[in-house]
């Protein structure tokens, strides 16, 4: 790509009119980077462009550079770094300004110059962010720490997304059709491309999150949860805002997030999870329809007519049946005579009337509207196929003009032809002069070699010319052909566009007739209406010879009152009979819904009896809370038979109580099965027992409420002693982690952290006792190896002390700032979970340094593995790591105490890669002095020993498998045997097991 036409499309581009950056800029733009691999000249131009001065010029100039970070060339990156300082200096120049695009620049700079940094850190993330689950994985090189800080950069480059997404609409005016006018689109055009980034970032951190949650304790794990769940919020806030905008209707597909968050401490939730799929479809122009009459409008008018036409009904007839003078029904005994028969028969007829003509206009009504609708999209579809055509037609012209520029390529083509032509008939002449000229060879030899040297150069000429038309010739091949493809390709697409068009003017001509027809019954009720009228004109009469029957009716209204007056005593005899029929159906009702519940207990004793949900092992706090549940629907039951008792009439106070009594009994009963399965066996065979002679005492308590006469007595006394029974069992099942006085927990942690610096101190002075050792007994090679493993042992003990104190520095910040007036041991015995953290991070850091020291004893005295004191360091390094995180989970972000221990965690880190950085060189210098002498062996023996040594790796790689096989099962039973300990299962609050714990477990 020719590099002024590069310029060209980059000052078009980025420029100071406030309208959104044309698509065909930019692509030229991205195309030119792939051509020259780098982007020297996107720079080159830009550094000319007075960025600091106009807000609109940076912001586009934003635009653009983003555009080339996700889709140009990968040396883009490496392009930008160089100028990496300068887009900080400028996002906090235009910081300054709070008005107008100041501030949309600044977030917008610091948006770029952190996916600079991210792609910069994690150089297999392409620019796109476009990876599968495999690449993801490998991003990660298996290691736990490296996705846990990947995820944390994940959560601030999503950040930097949200808060540009956000500021972009808070400095809209949402209240007007933004999306439509130009300044519009420039402020909106970018978010394309962030909505594009927040799609793939969302979708890493939750596969991220569920991977750290399968390797890390869920309180460890807090702090992240709960920033993903704020960003969850806004990105789901965002891309509905989003999605209702009409200029990113026509430009990109917009997903929307799940209704809930994920559950990360559920392992099956990610098979639920569906990743979020943006979609750019090509590119289209929203057409402005005409307005349409909403379906709200026209059910109004609808109504407004359907009143007029009532109210005249009323006027006519009456406001209703029950109020005519002239109606009898109410009046039991009396014949009806042929007038109000007719009369009655009349009435149904209009009212039939009425129906007809309400769901005719009903049906011509949303006819109506859905034609005017179908044209509507039409319309709109048949602007977009104009817009799709018209983009064509500038295609064809740019490829018109391609053409020309191959037309004038060709003319020089011809031109250099016609010289080479002219070059070989000179040379032809030359060669006869030189024929003619060789005849007197001995008279003009000068001449004859100045004539030799002219023809050398002039055939060089020629050869260079033809060379130079064979590469035309080629070219000029090639141009002819990708000409061809292109002219192809865009005259089939014409031709699609139009038969696309002749479809949508065909359905649009379909859709008139549609309308006509409407229009045609329309035109027809009309009628009908009328004929209606005409014959509600003619009932008016008949009402009016009605009335004057009406006389004659009131005579006889005084015989008629004795007979009601009759009627009246057979009614209320009626009425007694009635009242004994409902007493009799309320108590069938009650004498059902009774069985019912015992067919519930029954059938929750059957599973007792053969469990069918072997598999789901319970929890003896959810047993307690479902007991405690039953206990509180005992009252409520009570309470309900006394107002039966008091009020027979209301049963369903009653009848609801015993649902529920039946319901909650039989959860307990289940939950009493399941937690059954992971208790000891006394007490599961105890709280099997209880169970069952709950369900038998429930089953006696339901029979006595619906017989006559026990309701009063029954007694629940032996429901409370089963439950009693079971909840105390329950409490015997409890984790032993609740054993623990919450009033105790304040001054556990300060004994644990003191116990920890205890153990630092104490294996910080064995570690100089054995320096002290090793210095006066090795010598050589051996002292140096031990002098470096000691001395980076040293280094890590001082690391861990200064880790200590910062996380006693941070956590006495974060009591002093939260307990309020309380005291700290109130403080921890509120937030008991957290304190219990503290002291399993706590306890696993002293114990660590302990076994470390051990193994470093060993290998200094020759006795011990170099592998064993690295998995040591590593065991270290996750400890103070769950010390950080359980330290920060409460704390300030921007507290001192915080920067503090994070660049205390950051010296652990150190120190323990150079232990185990000084355990790998000490291993390798040692084995190196242990080399064998083949100066004195001969070939057999040679031999011999390759033969032993293929048999020991052999017998190493099957020893290997083996043990990573038995390091398997051991952690899955470890975090088995954690799990049942604490209560970590799926559905219930216990907290996963944390490491000190997981270490007693292994012990």
């Amino acid at each position: 790509m020719d590099v002024s036409k590069m310029t060209v499309s980059i000052n078009k581009a980025i420029n100071t009119q406030e309208v959104a950056v044309k698509e065909k800029h930019a692509r030229t733009c991205i195309l030119g980077t792939h051509h020259e691999k780098g982007a020297q000249t996107f720079w080159s131009v830009v550094n000319r462009l007075p960025l600091s001065s106009n807000a609109v010029l940076c912001w586009k100039f934003c635009h653009v550079f983003h555009k080339l970070l996700r889709d140009g060339h990968p040396n883009v990156l490496k392009d930008s770094l160089r100028y990496k300082n300068e887009l900080s200096d400028m996002s906090r120049m235009w910081g300054h300004l709070s008005e107008g695009y100041g501030q949309l620049c600044s977030i917008y700079l610091k948006l770029l110059r952190t996916k600079m940094e991210y792609h910069t850190k994690n150089p297999r993330f392409p620019g796109n962010l476009q990876m599968s689950d495999r690449q993801l994985d490998e991003a990660g090189e298996s290691d736990v720490n490296n996705f846990f800080q990947l995820t944390v950069e994940m959560f601030d480059y999503l950040e930097c997304e949200l808060n540009l997404f956000q500021t972009v609409f808070n400095s809209l005016d949402m209240s007007r059709s933004v999306s439509v006018t130009t300044a519009g689109q420039c402020r909106l055009a970018p978010l394309i491309q962030v909505i594009l980034d927040c799609s793939h970032l969302y979708d890493y951190t939750v596969k991220l999150l569920f991977k750290l949650h399968s390797c890390l304790p869920a309180d460890t794990l807090q702090g992240h949860r709960d920033r993903f769940m704020e960003q969850f919020t806004k990105l789901k806030d965002l891309f509905y805002r989003s999605s209702n905008l009409q200029y990113f209707k026509r430009l990109i597909q917009i997903p929307q997030l799940p209704e809930n968050p994920p559950n990360f401490l559920r392992a099956s939730a990610l098979s639920e999870h569906i990743s979020p799929v943006v979609v750019i479809p090509a590119e289209a122009s929203s057409p402005d329809s005409e307005p349409v009459l909403e379906k709200d409008d026209l059910m109004d008018m609808d109504a407004s007519q359907q009143n007029l036409f009532d109210n005249k009904f009323d006027d006519i007839f009456g406001s209703s049946f029950s109020s005519d003078p002239f109606n009898f029904n109410s009046q039991n005994g009396v014949n009806k005579d042929e007038k109000d028969h007719l009369i009655e028969q009349l009435y149904r007829e209009l009212s039939g009337l009425k129906a007809q003509l309400e769901n005719l206009k009903t049906e011509s009504q949303r006819a109506v509207l859905q034609l005017k609708g179908r044209i509507s999209e039409l319309e709109a579809e048949l602007a977009e196929q104009q817009h799709l055509r018209q983009q064509a037609a500038d295609d064809s012209e740019f490829l018109r003009a391609e053409l020309d520029e191959l037309k004038k390529k060709r003319e020089d083509t011809e031109k250099a032809q016609r010289s080479l032509t002219e070059i070989e008939r000179k040379a032809q002449a030359n060669e006869q002069r030189y024929s003619k000229l060789k005849e007197k060879y001995s008279e003009l030899v000068q001449s004859h070699a100045d004539l030799l040297r002219k023809n050398a150069e002039v055939t060089k000429q020629v050869s260079v010319a033809r060379q130079a038309q064979v590469d035309l010739e080629r070219e000029k091949k090639e141009l002819e052909d990708s000409f061809q493809r292109l002219s192809e390709q865009a005259q089939r697409k014409t031709q699609e566009q139009t038969e696309v068009l002749e479809n949508l003017k065909q359905e649009l001509a379909t859709s008139k007739q549609e309308l006509h027809i409407v229009q045609g019954s329309l035109e027809t009720s009309a009628q009908s209406e009328e004929k209606w009228a005409t014959q509600i004109a003619e009932l008016e009469k008949e009402r009016d010879s009605l009335l004057n029957t009406m006389a004659h009716r009131e005579e006889e209204l005084s015989v008629l009152q004795k007979q009601l007056e009759d009627t009246q005593l057979k009614l209320s005899s009626t009425q007694e009979s009635m009242g004994q029929l409902a007493k009799d159906q309320r108590k069938m009702l009650l004498l059902q819904s009774r069985k019912a519940a015992e067919q519930v207990v029954q059938e929750a004793l059957r599973q007792l009896e053969e469990p069918t949900l072997i598999s789901c092992a319970g929890s003896a706090d959810h047993l307690l809370s479902t007991v405690k549940s039953v206990s509180s629907c005992i009252e409520q039951l009570e309470k309900s038979c006394s107002q039966y008792l008091a009020c027979p009439e209301d049963v369903s106070g009653l009848l609801h109580s015993v649902t529920l009594l039946a319901h909650l009994t039989s959860d307990t009963i289940v939950h009493g099965s399941t937690t059954c399965l992971r208790a000891p066996p006394e007490p599961a065979d105890s709280l099997t027992e209880a169970c069952k002679q709950y369900g038998r005492e429930t089953l006696i308590y339901l029979a006595s409420v619906g017989e006559d006469g026990a309701l009063e007595n029954a007694d629940s006394t032996a429901l409370r002693g089963c439950l009693s029974e079971i909840t105390a069992i329950g409490e015997e099942l409890l984790p032993r982690g609740l054993d623990i006085k919450q009033e105790e927990l304040g001054d556990l942690v300060d004994k644990e952290m003191a116990a920890t610096s205890a153990a630092i101190e104490t294996a910080t002075a064995r570690i100089e006792e054995m320096l002290s050792k090793s210095r006066a007994g090795d010598t050589g090679v051996k002292l140096e190896v031990n002098e470096r493993i000691l001395g980076s042992c040293t280094s890590l003990m001082q690391a861990i002390q200064v880790l200590i104190v910062a996380s006693k520095d941070l956590q006495r910040e974060i009591v002093e700032s939260g307990r309020g007036t309380a005291s700290p041991k109130e403080f921890y015995a509120k937030n008991s979970r957290w304190t219990e953290g503290l002291i399993s991070a706590s306890k696993a850091v002293g114990w660590g340094a302990t076994v470390m020291v051990d193994a470093a004893d060993l290998v200094v005295q020759g006795r011990g593995k170099f592998e064993e004191l690295m998995v040591c360091s590593h065991e270290i390094a996750a400890s103070t790591a769950q010390l950080v995180a359980a330290s920060k989970v409460k704390a300030d972000k921007d507290s001192p105490n915080l920067a503090q221990l994070q660049q205390a965690s950051r010296g652990v880190n150190q120190a323990t890669a150079a232990v185990v950085a000084s355990t790998v060189s000490g291993k390798s210098q040692i084995e190196e002095t242990d080399n064998m002498d083949f100066s004195s062996m001969t070939l057999t023996q040679i031999k011999r020993q390759e033969m032993d040594s293929q048999v020991r790796v052999l017998e190493l790689e099957n020893e290997l498998q083996k043990e990573r096989q038995k390091l398997g099962e051991l952690r899955k039973k470890h975090y088995e045997l954690a799990g049942v300990a604490e209560g970590w299962e799926e559905g219930t609050e216990a907290s996963p097991p944390t490491v000190q714990e997981a270490v007693t477990e292994k012990e």
